[in-house]
């Protein structure tokens, strides 16, 4: 069993054969945020000559020459073994101990449940995850049709109406960019939620589209009034940036490209459409509260809750930690 560091083709390569890998352990996840304050690394696990897992991971420097180390939605392949963890972690702790780590965090793609190690006997905390505790998974099998009979009967309406009202959805141009990024400081504004730069979202687009994303507009009497970012890897994607203007709403338009999103990421074979990010609260509570709250993100959920699908819930992120004074007095400055 040896541990060896690749780069960007062989690490596409490999997860190639991994369709159900998450896009934020793909390479262009990595160059892009190398873009914003990272810087990526990737290894892979070779056994009997075959390369059985691996993992991106990401470093941030740190002030004072310190760093913290992040494995976004991974690893990948068959890592939870014990022996095949202690081989991964083995090297990061090599890396740890290079880039002067206060802490490493390991957040996997795997659900609350389904995670077969204890993370607690190889040294992690749990710890504050960065990405959606909990989501909605739209299946994608079976017809068009059978997909929208599995939403609510007042989404599929919506889909409809906004067709009616003589909404129209296209694929953005790349000289169309600074139309998506006004209509989500509209959003942004108007909801009360922090966004990136216009470069950071100018990058992902230029790194994703056309092979692993989208970003489509939406058109009322040729005025864009929303927008939705796409992203997809094997047997799923995801529904990450949304916007829309504060004119022709009750057009409906983000039902439309919501639908225009879950029909691409089917035509390229998908089999989940993630809308990533709901409140973090048991379907219970969810069910019995989405009429009456506001805040977080309670708003989102009363839309996403109609596409159907079911509501999942991830193992969470976990904590190894090197320098705890350190590691207390940097999450106290808001680092993580």
């Amino acid at each position: 069993m040896d541990v060896q560091e690749v780069e960007a083709q062989t690490w596409m390569a490999f997860l190639e054969g991994h369709p159900e890998a998450h896009v934020l352990q793909t390479a262009p996840w990595g160059d892009l945020k190398a873009g914003f304050g990272w810087r990526a690394r990737r290894w892979l696990l070779i056994e009997h000559g075959e390369h059985r897992a691996g993992l991106q991971v990401l470093i941030r420097p740190l002030p004072l020459g310190l760093s913290i180390l992040y494995v976004p939605k991974g690893p990948v392949g068959d890592w939870q073994r014990p022996e095949a963890f202690h081989a991964l972690l083995t090297t990061l702790d090599r890396l740890a101990q290079e880039t002067h780590a206060v802490w490493l965090r390991i957040e996997p793609d795997v659900m609350e449940g389904e995670l077969q190690l204890d993370l607690t006997a190889f040294g992690f905390r749990p710890a504050p995850p960065i990405q959606p505790r909990r989501t909605i998974l739209v299946s994608l099998e079976g017809e068009e049709e059978a997909i929208l009979q599995a939403m609510h009967p007042k989404t599929r309406y919506n889909i409809r109406l906004a067709e009616r009202k003589g909404v129209k959805v296209r694929e953005a141009r790349p000289e169309e960019l600074p139309l998506f990024y006004q209509l989500l400081q509209r959003t942004a504004a108007r909801d009360r939620f922090a966004i990136h730069t216009f470069d950071y979202y100018r990058a992902a687009y230029e790194r994703f589209v056309p092979h692993l994303a989208r970003l489509w507009l939406a058109f009322y009497e040729e005025e864009p009034i929303a927008a939705l970012m796409a992203f997809a890897w094997g047997e799923r994607a995801w529904y990450f940036y949304g916007a829309s203007g504060d004119r022709h709403r009750e057009k409906m338009p983000t039902y439309a490209l919501q639908w225009t999103a879950i029909r691409w990421a089917k035509a390229r074979g998908c089999r989940w459409y993630d809308l990533w990010g709901i409140p973090d609260e048991d379907p219970e509570v969810l069910e019995a509260q989405f009429a009456t709250r506001r805040d977080g993100l309670w708003g989102v959920y009363r839309f996403k809750r109609g596409f159907g699908g079911r509501v999942v819930r991830w193992a969470g992120a976990f904590d190894r930690v090197y320098f705890p004074p350190l590691y207390r007095l940097v999450r106290r400055l808001g680092f993580a």
